[in-house]
């Protein structure tokens, strides 16, 4: 009877391990978009700085704003 009541405690504390992970890997998610967001033109300048740097030439959209692009997906369709 005790060895019942034990795994049923390992199952429990198994299922809630995963629930917890699922929780952690949203939330990092979450936070991955939110940097993505908040620094994509920022990020985008320093890529197409180093782009130049090292001989290449800047895109046409490096003067764009990313909301600029986005909203010229939505007009021409991906």
């Amino acid at each position: 009877m005790k060895a019942k009541i034990r795994n049923r405690k390992f199952r429990r504390q198994k299922g809630q391990a995963f629930v917890e992970y699922v929780i952690l890997i949203a939330v990092i998610a979450l936070a991955a978009l939110f940097v993505l967001a908040n620094f994509s033109d920022r990020l985008r300048d320093m890529i197409t700085g180093i782009t130049v740097t090292l001989g290449g030439e800047a895109d046409s959209s490096a003067d764009k704003k990313s909301i600029d692009i986005v909203q010229e997906l939505d007009k021409e369709g991906m």
